[in-house]
């Protein structure tokens, strides 16, 4: 296919007909500007999003955010609704790294309060007690015991055993927790992965940033969230690390064998899927929750130790606020009318973010007022944003992009990039960078990535989301 095959619906709105393949049950929609879709077409992603539409139960379209490129079954970006009553759940529509996702931290202390010394002791500090890097895990490993009581508790189970404060609860998706999770169903080959791996942050385009608030484009929106101009802030981007991968990798194989069984045929076995309702559709959805749970317990975890950090550092006075966690891999049921009945969809989110809009019973009762924070992050040395959710965004199952999404590959961007330019460049922007790995670096670097305000630009102009808060990054923590 090219772009000629496209349908223009707006400026930022392009759709592949039904017709162009038979197997597609719905069309495929892709937003992005006219000047995006150049990228869009060097990857194999619009094949892949071309075969979401082929999913049984989808409903109305497959979708494609800003940031779209090439994964695993689902284009990276993509989003589908499927009818729980007689859809599929397809691990490929949720990824490896299930619940990947973003927090964001919000201190007392502005820009002008710090000086270089004071950021690079930090930035040293939280490196020390929080590894990252391929496989790095915590000294001390919990007990299958305690695993358990997190698989199936989530973040909520730390936070009763001290380990945060009551808005932590309140201030992440879904209260940090999903009740569909049974341990029983997550292989012991996952859960001695996840042993020693709670607050780490792992490899790829993981990171830690301390950022300033550099730009407000809502003033009222931004002082509802406790944002001010200079605020320092911390953005943690993390998942499941290796218990979802495991998870992932268990469950594909049962999927690709239940699709015999099934009568399944699709058009690309990486969408391997079942019936929602069947024992492998449920069994891979408890799974995939209590994955999703122990990813919201690494990101409590992780702000533990950073505010332990951050006192040692500041004094026992300072404190960091949640202002919000929120996945950006993951399947969850959520209720949406449908030819004016409400029906129950699986909404798969790989690679986009929730953005619910103000009113909505599932947002916490202090944004229920404004709309849903949404945490976009930018590639290395880049802005990243804070957005909100609107009601506009109901065509899209009130998604939106989950970063900038890559435009060139790891093995390219390690073949082709040099690292030590990147350093030099982070520097000369007045970035301090902690990172383990010359060639983790050269696999992140900005050049790798599309350019986050034209993604964030085609997300707002949709109507998919609002503008809010423009974060400058101030130091990287990265591991290899």
């Amino acid at each position: 296919m090219n772009k000629q095959d496209l349908v223009k619906i707006n400026d930022f709105l392009w759709e592949i007909p039904q017709s162009f393949n038979s197997a597609m049950r719905v069309p495929a929609r892709i937003y992005a500007s006219e000047k995006m879709l150049e990228e869009v077409f060097r990857d194999h992603s619009i094949n892949q999003l071309i075969n979401v539409a082929s999913l049984p139960g989808i409903i109305n379209y497959s979708l494609a955010m800003p940031d779209i490129h090439e994964g695993y079954g689902f284009p990276i970006g993509g989003v589908a609704a499927i009818s729980a009553d007689n859809g599929v759940i397809s691990p490929g529509g949720v990824g490896y790294d299930i619940n990947c996702g973003m927090r964001i931290l919000l201190s007392d202390i502005s820009s002008f309060d710090i000086n270089e010394d004071f950021l690079n002791r930090l930035a040293t500090e939280i490196s020390k007690v929080i590894p990252s890097g391929l496989g790095k895990g915590q000294k001390i490993k919990i007990s299958q015991k305690d695993l358990i009581k997190i698989l199936e508790g989530g973040s909520k189970k730390l936070i009763e055993d001290g380990y945060g404060q009551k808005e932590d609860f309140e201030y992440c998706e879904s209260f940090g927790c999903l009740a569909k999770s049974d341990a029983n169903l997550v292989s012991l080959k996952a859960k001695k992965r996840g042993e020693d791996q709670l607050g780490t942050l792992g490899s790829g385009n993981h990171f830690l940033e301390i950022q300033k608030v550099n730009k407000i484009f809502d003033k009222e929106l931004a002082e509802k969230m406790g944002i001010f101009e200079n605020q320092i802030v911390i953005m943690i981007h993390t998942g499941s690390r290796g218990l979802g991968h495991q998870i992932a990798t268990d469950y594909i194989q049962i999927m690709m064998r239940s699709m015999l069984k099934y009568d399944i045929k699709l058009a690309d076995r990486e969408l391997a899927c079942a019936p929602f309702k069947s024992k492998e559709g449920q069994d891979y959805f408890s799974a995939m929750s209590a994955a999703a749970n122990f990813a919201w317990a690494n990101r409590q975890m992780i702000t533990y130790y950073i505010r332990q950090v951050w006192k040692k550092v500041l004094g026992e006075n300072n404190n960091l606020k949640l202002l919000y966690d929120v996945a950006h891999n993951i399947a969850k049921l959520e209720e949406y009318e449908i030819n004016g009945q409400k029906e129950v969809l699986i909404i798969h989110r790989k690679g986009a973010t929730r953005a619910f809009p103000k009113g909505h019973l599932e947002i916490p009762e202090k944004y229920r007022l404004i709309g849903q924070p949404v945490l976009i992050p930018g590639s290395m040395g880049s802005f990243s944003y804070i957005l909100i959710g609107k009601e506009s965004g109901k065509e899209s199952w009130y998604s939106t992009c989950h970063g900038a999404g890559r435009k060139m590959s790891r093995t390219s961007a390690t073949k082709n990039l040099s690292s030590q330019e990147i350093i030099d460049d982070l520097k000369n922007k007045n970035i301090l960078i902690k990172c383990d790995s010359l060639r983790g670096l050269a696999e992140e670097a900005p050049q790798a990535y599309k350019n986050i305000d034209e993604v964030v630009e085609v997300v707002c102009e949709s109507g998919l989301s609002s503008k809010v808060i423009q974060l400058k990054p101030l130091a990287v923590i990265k591991g290899e």
